[in-house]
């Protein structure tokens, strides 16, 4: 029998991929989230998982996974995704292993190991789970998640867009050309400029922002390039921006809000990579790299002159386009959690709060348009209004609330139990309620009224099940199947 207890801390311990690192060659991104760590002699490989279909495994080498191994059947076995993970052995003449761990108990500790032999027969699978074909050991695994380095609480890629984008983020970090950071406001700019900078030959070395459309003219050139004492009225001798990031990084956000006479200034800085205090005459050489940001259409503001050309091209050594939080939707909970997480953590709360099913129901139907900045206001005041341990719509902004309400979308129908009086108009909070009641009483019945499984499957304690089931007016003992 296989090393099984080996193999599977092998497949938990796999190095995951980093800004800075490039020992892992397996795929960075899964659709469906799960990967297939194949084992087989001294190769290791990670194999990404669709959200649906099959996967075909045997010693063909048309199989989707391919193990060349003579105990292992031309055509083995079919892996199957959708609503769960399903392993079928085709018949071959040694069948299929598969070793599960199941959890441990209430009254007990320590889990305990199932392996069977499949022919011809079929299996659910969970992560964690190994199988062996022939000498080959496969192990289903969530797919990793691009570590960041040195970044702050929250930082989450899920998004097979983002992954992308991170990826090439990898690459770009160990040159010297300059980054312009293009995407809707609060998208996370700062954020990949940080992972930038971390993962660059520059991480020991400053990183220092500045927001361009903040600043008054005067004011702003004085912080770019310093100034001399009596350049202007208060001016004292001092060090700009650029010489205080020198060695390192600059963040320059809002780049295309710079006034007209600052963008040949600053494009003389790039060029020149020299830098003259406002009020002197003495260029100061400077080694700084670049990372622009900006909201705006650059190519408009170019055609409209709002924008020099040569600052643009400048600017624009590579360009990465951050997509916008509603096209990311597989990061939206991961986000809110992480939010949440922090902001329990400023409130000092004795426990942790969570997410109703109303309630991550209604973040999903939000547009954002403030991105990911707005996604961490809102939790941070669900975390200030929420007094229970559960946030439930109410604790969220009105104004997301009455967003949801007024947009278009598919009508959630109230359950009979719900009283809505046809004169007067159904509000949102009832709306969400009716919703909640119906999940609930989906999963319940999905799971045969086993409460501790709906609450698992919810994402909620069972405690807090409890407590909706009987606040909605449910039953609380266990429902028949």
């Amino acid at each position: 029998m296989a090393p099984w207890a080996a193999l599977r801390r092998a497949a938990a311990t796999q190095p995951r991929p980093r800004l800075a690192s490039h020992a892992y060659t397996g795929p960075l991104a899964s659709e469906s989230g799960y990967q297939l760590v194949v084992f087989s002699r001294e190769e290791i490989r990670a194999l990404a998982l669709p959200v649906r279909g099959e996967v075909t495994i045997g010693r063909d080498e048309a199989s989707n996974v391919h193990i060349d191994d003579p105990a292992v059947s031309r055509r083995h076995a079919i892996l199957r995704l959708g609503d769960r993970l399903e392993i079928e052995d085709l018949g071959g003449v040694n069948g299929t292993f598969v070793r599960q761990t199941a959890q441990a108990g209430r009254d007990n500790d320590t889990a305990h190991v199932n392996i069977r032999q499949l022919v011809r027969d079929k299996a659910s699978l969970a992560v964690g789970d190994c199988l062996l074909f022939g000498t080959a050991c496969v192990v289903v695994r969530h797919a990793p998640q691009i570590e960041l380095p040195d970044l702050q609480p929250g930082v989450v890629v899920h998004d097979p867009a983002m992954r992308t984008l991170y990826a090439e983020a990898t690459r770009v970090a160990r040159a010297t050309i300059n980054v312009l950071l293009l995407g809707e406001t609060g998208v996370g700019k700062e954020v990949l400029a940080r992972a930038i900078h971390a993962s660059s030959p520059r991480a020991k070395g400053p990183f220092m922002g500045i927001n361009c459309g903040a600043l008054a003219e005067s004011l702003l050139e004085s912080e770019l390039f310093g100034s001399e004492k009596g350049a202007f009225t208060g001016a004292v001798a001092r060090a700009g921006l650029f010489e205080a990031a020198n060695g390192g990084s600059v963040f320059l956000d809002e780049v295309g809000e710079l006034p007209l006479a600052t963008q040949v200034k600053l494009l003389r800085v790039l060029e020149e990579r020299v830098v003259t205090r406002v009020g002197s005459t003495r260029a100061r050489p400077i080694d700084v790299r670049v990372l622009a940001a900006t909201n705006r259409d650059v190519e408009a503001d170019c055609r409209q002159g709002r924008l020099r050309p040569d600052l643009y091209f400048r600017l624009n050594g590579v360009a990465l386009l951050i997509p916008p939080l509603r096209e990311r939707p597989r990061e939206l909970e991961a986000l809110a959690a992480s939010f949440l997480s922090a902001a329990c953590r400023d409130l000092e709360r004795a426990s942790p709060l969570h997410f109703s099913v109303a309630a991550l129901e209604a973040l999903r139907r939000y547009a954002w348009p403030g991105n990911v900045r707005e996604l961490r206001n809102a939790v941070e005041r669900a975390a200030v209004m929420c007094t229970e341990s559960s946030i439930l719509p109410e604790h969220l902004p009105p104004s997301l609330l009455a967003a949801i309400r007024t947009a278009p979308g598919p009508v959630v129908a109230a359950a009979p139990s719900v009283a809505a009086s046809p004169a007067d108009p159904q509000t949102l909070q009832s709306e969400v309620r009716a919703l909640e009641r119906t999940r609930i009483l989906e999963m319940l019945e999905h799971c045969d009224g086993n409460q501790s499984e709906a609450a698992r499957q919810l994402g909620m304690p069972r405690r807090t099940l409890v407590s909706r089931l009987s606040e909605l007016g449910l039953r609380r003992g266990r429902m028949p199947g």
